[in-house]
């Protein structure tokens, strides 16, 4: 089990993407996600947010906003609760990332990257501006098997194979 941060960093109407190419054995290889990372021994989340924000982008937060706590349970991965963040103040412009390439991108544009299916729901919900929530995410594979908010109900998704 792993606690990890992410962050999506907001400017102008876009959100700071990152695109994991660097790694081979990278669960998140060749997708694209925010910047964040596993907690230390003693950090806060809020202690390993700043600092994964700042080894990844060279950036210093000023402002952000705990927004919610997603479950990935994973068949491949193990489990990994994530809080997740938004920051809509920082000082710094962003710089190269050992872990990939970071790029700004419209967020009406983002759901057309190469990008978990769960990640999809919880980037709408932070898109709408909803209070914190809880999201369960379940994947067989890389498939998305189930999903649930906030404790209620489940919602399975089956597709063809």
């Amino acid at each position: 089990m792993k606690i990890t941060t992410l962050c999506y960093m907001e400017r102008g109407g876009r959100w700071l993407m990152l695109h994991r190419t660097v790694k081979e054995n990278d669960e998140n290889r060749d997708k694209w996600i925010g910047v964040g990372g596993k907690l230390e021994e003693g950090e806060s989340p809020e202690d390993c947010l700043r600092r994964e924000v700042h080894e990844e982008t060279g950036c210093e937060l000023t402002e952000f906003r705990f927004r919610g706590l997603v479950t990935f349970v994973s068949d491949r991965w193990g489990t990994e609760y994530m809080c997740l963040y938004t920051a809509s103040g920082f000082t710094g412009s962003p710089h190269g990332c050992g872990e990939g390439v970071l790029e700004w991108v419209p967020k009406d544009e983002v759901e057309s990257l190469n990008l978990w299916e769960g990640d999809k729901i919880f980037l709408r919900l932070l898109a709408e501006d909803a209070p914190f929530f809880s999201l369960k995410l379940r994947y067989e594979g890389e498939r998305l098997a189930e999903w649930v908010l906030n404790g209620r109900g489940a919602a399975k998704e089956k597709r063809d194979e």
